[in-house]
Order: C-alpha cells, then sequence, then structure tokens
C-alpha cells in the first residue's frame, strides 16, 4: 500500500459524470511493409503475453478509509490485462471521421475504480490501412506530460525493432542509479532559501501590481470576457484532431521575429476568432489563453521558445523542473492576423520577463493565482455567476524530435486529449511528432457544436499568417 499525495485525492474528489478526470491520447500507425491480415491480433497477443507491468498501471485504489475519500493505492493481485487492453474495429467507411467519433465517446466515459485507472484501445478499420491507438489514465495517477514520457519510452527510432513494449509496459531495466544524499546542511539551505523566497513575496507582489498596470502590459486573471465556452459541461465530450508541418509555423516565425511559440497561439487565436464570428458570439474584448510555461534549472537563463505553446521559462531554482501558468491575451479582438500575432507576442514576453524576474517560488505563487478561480469551478453556480479567469487553456506536450517506430509500425501522429472543468468548455493540447505539429481538440459535445470546424479555421489561420508575414 502507498499513501496517496493530496493532489491526486483532489483529483479524484473532484470527478463527476460531468467531469471525467482522465488525460488521453490518439496515436496513428502504418503497419510496416511485412504486416499480414492477421498483424495486429497476433500484435495484441503478443503484447499480452509480455507480463512486464509498470508498477503504475497496477495500483488501483484502496477502499475508502472514512468520508474523506480515497486516500491509498493498493496492487491489483488480479490485474486483468485483456480488460485493460482492448481491440476495435471502426465501421465502414473506415475514415478519420469515424476514428474521432469512437475517440469521443471513450474519453466521454468514466474509468472504473474498482480496477486500475487506465485503458489501451487498439482499433483497425482506416481505409487508408493504418491502426490506431487511444489510451487514457486517470490524472490522479499520471498527467499529460507524464502520458506522453511514458508513451515515448516504449518507442524505437530503429523500424526493424520488434521488441517495443506495450504501453503499460516497459524496456529491460537499466542499472539503477545512485541515489543523491541529502544532508541535514543541504535541508537548512533549502528551508533558507524559501524563507529568504517568501520574505520578497510581497515586494514581487508590487513588482506584480505595477506591472499590470504599466500600459496594461500584463494580462491578469478575471479578465476575460465572457464566452460560449465559458459555461458549465455535460459528461459527453467531442474530439477532433489535425496535423501541420512544423516548418511553416517555423517559417512564419522567422519571416515575423516571433518564436514559434507565438505562430502556434496565433493559429489559435485565428481560428477561434472565426469560429466564434460563424456562431454569432465573438465577444468585443479579447479572448484570454492560460499557457503553461516551464521554468527550467539553470541560472539567468532566458525564455528559449523551444517548442512548447508559451516556449520555457527558465529562473534560478534549487530543485527540478517547475510549470507556471501565464495568461496570455489572443488578440481576437484584432481582424489583421499580423496585429493579432504582434498583440500575442507582446503578450507572452511580458509575462516571461515577469517570470523571470521572479523567484521560483514566487513564480509558483503567481500562477497559482492566476488559476485560483478555478478551484471554485465546481461549486453550483459558480461558472455562471463569476466572469472566468481565461477563456480556455492552450498547452503543449514536447513530444519526440525524431522519426519513431512501434514494433515495426510508423508513428504518424501523437493527438493530446484533455481535462474540461465547468467554465472551461474547450482545450487546445498540442504536440510535436518528427516534423510535423500535431493538434488535439477536446470540447463539450453540448456546449462546443461542430468542433471539428475549428480544424479548418487553424489550417486558414496559418494560411492567413503565412501571406500576412510575405
Amino acid at each position: 500500500m502507498s499513501l496517496m499525495p493530496v493532489t491526486d485525492s483532489m483529483f479524484l474528489a473532484v470527478e463527476s459524470r460531468e467531469h471525467p478526470m482522465h488525460v488521453g491520447g490518439l496515436q496513428l500507425f502504418t503497419p510496416p511493409d511485412d504486416a499480414g491480415p492477421e498483424y495486429l491480433r497476433e500484435l495484441r497477443q503478443t503484447l499480452l503475453e509480455r507480463t512486464s507491468v509498470r508498477d503504475t498501471f497496477q495500483q488501483r485504489l484502496r477502499r475508502p478509509v472514512n468520508t474523506a475519500g480515497y486516500l491509498a493505492w493498493q496492487r491489483d493481485p488480479q490485474l486483468d490485462l485483456d480488460y485493460h487492453f482492448r481491440h476495435s474495429a471502426l465501421p465502414s467507411p473506415g475514415r478519420i471521421r469515424e476514428l474521432l467519433e469512437l475517440t469521443s465517446r471513450w474519453h466521454s466515459t468514466l474509468l472504473d475504480r474498482h480496477r486500475p485507472l487506465w485503458e489501451v484501445h487498439l482499433v483497425e478499420g482506416l481505409a487508408d490501412g493504418r491502426f490506431a491507438l487511444y489510451s487514457k489514465i486517470h490524472h490522479a495517477v499520471m498527467d499529460g506530460v507524464s502520458a506522453l514520457r511514458q508513451l515515448t519510452d516504449v518507442l524505437s527510432e530503429d523500424p526493424a525493432d520488434r521488441d517495443c513494449p506495450p504501453p503499460w509496459g516497459k524496456r529491460r531495466a537499466a542499472a539503477p542509479s545512485p541515489r543523491a544524499t541529502v544532508t541535514p546542511a543541504d535541508t537548512i539551505r533549502a528551508v533558507t532559501g524559501a524563507a529568504r523566497q517568501l520574505a520578497g513575496t510581497p515586494a514581487a507582489a508590487a513588482r506584480i501590481a505595477k506591472e499590470a498596470f504599466r500600459a496594461q502590459a500584463l494580462t491578469l486573471p478575471l479578465q476575460a470576457p465572457r464566452t460560449m465556452f465559458n459555461v458549465p459541461i455535460g459528461g459527453a465530450r467531442r474530439f477532433a484532431a489535425q496535423s501541420w508541418p512544423l516548418e511553416r509555423v517555423r517559417a512564419v516565425a522567422s519571416a515575423a521575429s516571433v518564436t514559434r511559440n507565438d505562430v502556434v497561439l496565433a493559429m489559435c487565436a485565428g481560428a477561434l476568432r472565426e469560429y466564434l464570428i460563424d456562431a454569432h458570439a465573438l465577444p468585443s474584448a479579447p479572448l484570454t489563453a492560460m499557457v503553461p510555461v516551464s521554468m527550467r534549472s539553470g541560472s539567468g537563463s532566458s525564455a528559449s521558445g523551444s517548442g512548447s505553446a508559451a516556449g520555457s521559462t527558465a529562473a534560478p531554482q534549487a530543485s527540478g523542473n517547475q510549470i507556471g501558468a501565464l495568461l496570455a491575451n489572443l488578440g481576437t479582438d484584432l481582424g489583421d492576423p499580423a496585429d493579432r500575432l504582434a498583440t500575442i507576442a507582446r503578450s507572452t514576453a511580458e509575462g516571461k520577463r515577469l517570470f523571470r524576474e521572479l523567484t521560483p517560488l514566487q513564480a509558483l505563487l503567481l500562477s497559482a493565482l492566476n488559476v485560483a478561480p478555478l478551484a471554485a469551478s465546481p461549486l453550483p453556480g459558480f461558472a455562471t455567476a463569476t466572469r472566468p479567469p481565461f477563456n480556455l487553456v492552450i498547452s503543449n506536450v514536447p513530444g519526440p524530435r525524431r522519426q519513431m517506430y512501434w514494433n515495426g509500425a510508423r508513428l504518424d501522429g501523437i493527438y493530446p486529449a484533455s481535462v474540461l472543468l465547468d467554465g472551461q468548455a474547450l482545450n487546445i493540447t498540442l504536440t510535436t511528432t518528427g516534423d510535423d505539429l500535431d493538434v488535439g481538440i477536446t470540447g463539450c459535445r453540448r456546449s462546443v457544436p461542430h468542433l471539428q470546424r475549428l480544424l479548418s479555421h487553424l489550417d486558414t489561420a496559418l494560411t492567413d499568417l503565412e501571406k500576412a508575414v510575405a
């Protein structure tokens, strides 16, 4: 038995039929040239016979000890891999559309709390001969970054490698790395450093307030307009996905002297603007996106903008990676794509500059301030009675940079599927697969109709950006 961190328990406590709390992803593969008609059936059987299962995938919830809910994990003594790893086929005509409809239904259903909280679906029947994997795992077990890292860990750069483990498996054990020794002096230094950072928090708060009022450069929570995305949600989901050549994004970024991440946000902004215009629901004020940023270890390094949706904001820190929450003005009130891109670039630059000037602890406190109103979203009436802290989350999970394979099958795309909350009926998550930008869009089926139209609007937005900077 292992005790459950408070954060894990919170994901379980807030889950309901309307609010499934699992993250997921859809992966597309092209079978190897020598694949026969029984390739997928035989592959599934081979993977089921491999008994190496990561500890995380063997854990199920321990029965609640009191009304406080689930407090611990325990190993499932009767792990049923045949239940967790399912083989399905698409209905005719086997288009991507049928695959996305099936994924939408799977992403809408709750995981069984009497078993380990994950599922993997192997899908055949695509008309072009490809196959897919849809996987989902509870956020209490693994977040989106960890889930993608687990997927990448079972892939190979070698198309001849037919010994890749299943998504719940692990490669042959490597020699364990030596465990670092933490001395009492280390602990004293860590506590002293945290105390110094906390002592500087009032001054940091004053700096944040100054930045907020300086030409209104800093985007703050509760400034976002109310939109059709900021409503109570139901339990059913829609999922849409598509890829674009990453080189097109790089070319726009180079021509406009902005980061690739700013171009991605501008794509999303243009698509959201056109979608809301189609629905006669575009507000006069610009939409605000919450964009996770990475505050990497280092001393004095600057934001790199090297691939995440907001870039990476580095600050001196004593321990590992931290994640912050930056609010970005999407400029959806502007009709000109070049003006929107410039507005987004200024907004993200101001936010990242402020993050760099704060200590890691102060940056985390600022991030907590940005997302704090979401903690009250489960309260009845909160989403309708208050102004949204932001309109949607646009995040990026770094993916493999090289062409990858899984038991000889070529990986063609990774499309993340995320969590929605009351007041946050739409989520856009991006990743990269080799030379492609992969986009997964999750929406509340009731609140965000015709979700797939956002894909065509994204394509149009990228084309418009290319013309604007030519």
